[in-house]
Order: C-alpha cells, then sequence, then structure tokens
C-alpha cells in the first residue's frame, strides 16, 4: 500500500513538473491587445475546418485578433504543402493568407494531394494574385512552418485544434478552450480577469 501511495504521488509530480516545463511562449497577445485567441491547425483536420467559422465569428463579435501557427499532422499528406502555401499568401498581405487558410478549410473535403496546386491556383488568379511555379525557392516558408510545427511539439500539443484564449492578464493569462462550444464563456473568463489586473 505504502509503495503504491509513493508511486502516486511520483507519477502526479512528473505530471505537474511536465506541465510546468511546456512552452507557453506563443501564449500571450500580440502587441497592442490584451486579449487574444491562438489556434495550433492542420489545414487537412476536419475538426480544424469545422471550428474555423466560430473562430472567425469571436474575432469579429469581441474585436480580438485571432493568431494562427501552423501544427502539421504527419498523417495528413497534403496539408504541410497548404501550410507552405499559405505563409507565401501570407507574404503577400497578411490578410490574403487568412482568405486563403478560410478558403481551404471551406474547400476542404474536395481537396487531394494531387489537385491542392490547382486549388491554389484556382484562389490566386480569383484574387489577382497567381501563385508562382516555385513560391518557396529558399525553403524560408517550409522552415516557418516547421517552427511553428515544433513549437506546437513543445508546448505538448498532442490534436489539432487547439485553441486558447490568452490575455495579458497575471491572473489568468492563458485558458485552453477545451470544448468549443464553451469558446465564447471561456472568452467572457478571461475578459472578467483582464478588468481585475
Amino acid at each position: 500500500m505504502k509503495t503504491k501511495l509513493i508511486a502516486l504521488v511520483a507519477l502526479l509530480i512528473m505530471m505537474v513538473s511536465a506541465a510546468w516545463a511546456a512552452d507557453t511562449s506563443a501564449l500571450h497577445p500580440p502587441a497592442g491587445s490584451h486579449m487574444a485567441l491562438v489556434v495550433f491547425e492542420d489545414l487537412q483536420c476536419p475538426a480544424c475546418a469545422s471550428v474555423d467559422p466560430l473562430l472567425t465569428q469571436a474575432e469579429r463579435n469581441y474585436g480580438l485578433p485571432l493568431v494562427r501557427h501552423d501544427f502539421c499532422i504527419p498523417a495528413h499528406n497534403w496539408s504541410k504543402e497548404a501550410h507552405i502555401m499559405a505563409r507565401y499568401f501570407d507574404s503577400v498581405t497578411p490578410q490574403l493568407g487568412e482568405e486563403f487558410r478560410r478558403y481551404i478549410f471551406a474547400n476542404q473535403t474536395s481537396i487531394y494531394r494531387t489537385n491542392l496546386r490547382d486549388w491554389a491556383d484556382k484562389f490566386g488568379n480569383a484574387h489577382h494574385t497567381p501563385l508562382p511555379a516555385f513560391y518557396d525557392p529558399t525553403g524560408l516558408l517550409r522552415s516557418k512552418v516547421d517552427e511553428d510545427t515544433d513549437k506546437g511539439k513543445a508546448m505538448g500539443i498532442t490534436h489539432t485544434p487547439t485553441i486558447w484564449v490568452v490575455s495579458d492578464s497575471r491572473q489568468m493569462p492563458f485558458v485552453e478552450v477545451k470544448e468549443t462550444g464553451k469558446l465564447y464563456e471561456t472568452i467572457e473568463q478571461v475578459k472578467e480577469a483582464t478588468k481585475k489586473k
């Protein structure tokens, strides 16, 4: 009995230590904002596609920045390339990158590895910004996608989407949204905490 209790206490200490050791550097609002929504997402993830309209609506309703991070799932065979394309459109304008991500999510069920480029070309042509044949000649965009994915791994992310409401409040700097149906409730909780700082 005593051995089991000691093992249980040791396990709890390890779990708490792991939680504190996680890298939380991505969990802060951008400069000039008191709060934000932060999401680690995979463009081929059906759950990410289904939650994207809710995040966009929350962004509009609350006037919060939506900070997106790439988190490529290895089993998804076209998502990494789609993230690199999104980074290319970000380099034209951040708004165009946002529109591309929403476009990919909206059309996700029709996209395959073999036709991703066709979908990207349709988007680029519709926005008078053709996607070049070599849109990442130096590999810089790929490295940014990899850095985001590595950052997510360092934070202990295991699934997408992983969503947080973040603030500059010491009382409640970040809260993970474990149930998307509670997104607005979580925003309100964090909003209340930022008033008390």
